[in-house]
């Protein structure tokens, strides 16, 4: 028992590191919504946050951001400053990703700060906190993102309806 908690600690005290190292490479944030994966995307440039334009904002491009942040996969491409209007820059407009991109700053864009759009046009996502580990797109062992971490999902009660529900989720 002692084994395994120091084995447990270990992990913790790891995965803490993990999240403090990587904590200073973010380059994305979503931000007015029910968790760190649904918001209005804000982007870091220059030192400075700021928003990013919903003209032409699709699927693939809140994928990009679900991905960057590790949650999941998009459940909903908003517009219209759902999330609330930013503040600052507008920093990106005409995003167009294709999905072989690291970050979303490295997504084919109108170019910094060559918006056209105020803050009324914010782009948002809401990402699913969801994903499917050691399978395909459609199938694999069921994760769900819980207080920052991934955790695997017990299939003692998980029947036929729970698994409906995670795959409309996972619809795109």
């Amino acid at each position: 028992m002692l084994r395994m908690m120091g084995r447990c600690l270990m992990f913790i005290l790891l995965s803490a590191v993990v999240i403090l190292i990587t904590a200073d490479r973010v380059n994305v944030r979503l931000v007015g919504g029910h968790s760190r994966c649904a918001g209005r995307v804000e982007v870091l440039h220059r030192g400075q946050w700021g928003t990013v334009c919903d003209v032409a904002w699709d699927l693939a491009d809140a994928a990009m951001v679900c991905k960057e942040l590790d949650c999941g996969e998009p459940v909903d491409v908003l517009g219209n400053a759902h999330f609330g209007q930013g503040s600052g820059p507008i920093w990106m407009n005409f995003v167009r990703c294709v999905g072989s991109e690291s970050t979303l700053k490295d997504c084919v864009s109108g170019g910094w700060e060559q918006s056209y759009c105020d803050h009324a046009k914010d782009a948002g996502v809401i990402c699913s906190e969801v994903r499917l580990v050691g399978g395909s797109r459609c199938s694999g062992r069921l994760e769900i993102l819980y207080d920052q971490s991934w955790m695997s999902v017990c299939d003692a009660v998980f029947d036929q309806q729970d698994a409906e529900v995670v795959c409309r989720e996972l619809e795109s």
